[in-house]
């Protein structure tokens, strides 16, 4: 069950959610990616537009970390977006199954080597999002959040 989480920053007026149960595979999280994509044109962001295309590697890389570090045997993981329109402001929450396992604090991320095949994605979810980081609801699970502004 995902737990409802408070925004960072205050947000003013009626957002718009959405929110999904996927199963905590590689296809799950490239599921995670298009329906995010296809949520925003419907919210009016084309998927042509620099803030769909943001939105969606923004989910892509917490999707896939939360199949990679956050999976446990026969669980899914959440995906809610929440688009605050006075400010464009989209909020992604990704949670899994493995509250033991927080990745580091934002501003923390050391760079991934040079012949490293991972490690890149967390710094990627730094460099784009306004905020990022992470919460706790429940003892069962953890949740990865990031916002940006979709202008």
């Amino acid at each position: 069950m995902n737990v409802e989480i408070a925004p960072v920053d205050e947000h003013t007026g009626p957002a718009r959610h959405f929110r999904i149960r996927l199963s905590a595979t590689a296809r799950g999280a490239r599921l995670a990616r298009h329906l995010t994509a296809g949520q925003l044109a419907s919210w009016g962001w084309p998927y042509d537009s620099g803030g769909n295309r943001t939105a969606s590697l923004l989910v892509a890389e917490l999707a896939a970390n939360a199949v990679r570090h956050g999976r446990a045997r026969g669980r899914d993981f959440g995906l809610r977006l929440t688009l605050y329109p006075q400010d464009t402001t989209l909020r992604v929450e990704v949670t899994d199954a493995r509250p033991d396992r927080l990745p580091p604090a934002p501003g923390t991320l050391a760079p991934a080597g040079p012949d490293a095949e991972s490690g890149r994605g967390l710094l990627l979810v730094e460099a784009l999002a306004t905020h990022w980081g992470t919460a706790g609801g429940d003892p069962y699970t953890k949740t990865v959040w990031c916002e940006v502004a979709l202008r």
